[in-house]
């Protein structure tokens, strides 16, 4: 059984069980493979390196478009040229944080340093976001129906599993960040 995240003299350490680490993995790869960019032939090399596309759109996805969201509210044409500049290293940094936290995941024992912790909270955190789109959770009342499942015996369809998953990545970054606020605290 997992142990929550929390600050001592090694910094900030949890505890996952093989299973739970599994699961993680396969979330943290799941999200990957949505923000991997397409390669297309031909592409300005230069524009790439420098993190331009100019030939991005708008994600169909729902939970894509969730994490790289429109900046611009009511503004196709302004969201559109932010996404042209940025969202190529938008998706590189989710990406990188992804695969360092997946890197922590051949231990039981996670020993994270303050980068480390970082890259955990926003790599959890990509992950909660494409569950609870999955989830359709859209205002307080979704989200304390899905906190209501509670019990792994009672998942008797995909919903409710996701839902334990969701409720298990929230407890986890919970944790997580608590840790990362008391070692802020101690460094004081």
């Amino acid at each position: 059984m997992a142990k929550a995240f929390k600050y001592g003299l090694k910094g900030i350490t949890g505890f996952l069980e093989p299973t739970e680490r599994e699961l993680l993995r396969s979330l943290i790869d799941d999200v990957i493979s949505m923000l991997e960019p397409a390669e297309r032939e031909g592409q300005d090399p230069l524009a790439a390196l420098i993190g331009l596309d100019m030939d991005v759109a708008e994600p169909t996805d729902r939970a894509v478009k969730r994490l790289l969201p429109n900046v611009v509210k009511d503004d196709g044409a302004a969201s559109l040229e932010f996404r042209q500049l940025t969202e190529r290293s938008l998706r590189e940094t989710k990406i990188g944080a992804l695969r360092a936290a997946a890197l922590d995941l051949d231990k039981d024992e996670i020993v994270l340093t303050p980068e480390g912790a970082k890259h955990w909270s926003m790599a959890l955190n990509d992950v909660r976001l494409v569950l609870a789109e999955r989830l359709d959770i859209r205002d307080e009342e979704d989200a304390e129906h899905v906190h209501r499942m509670q019990d792994w015996s009672q998942a008797e369809d995909v919903e409710s599993y996701l839902a334990l998953v969701y409720n298990f990545t929230t407890w986890l970054q919970e944790s997580l960040v608590q840790s990362m606020l008391q070692s802020m605290e101690t460094r004081r």
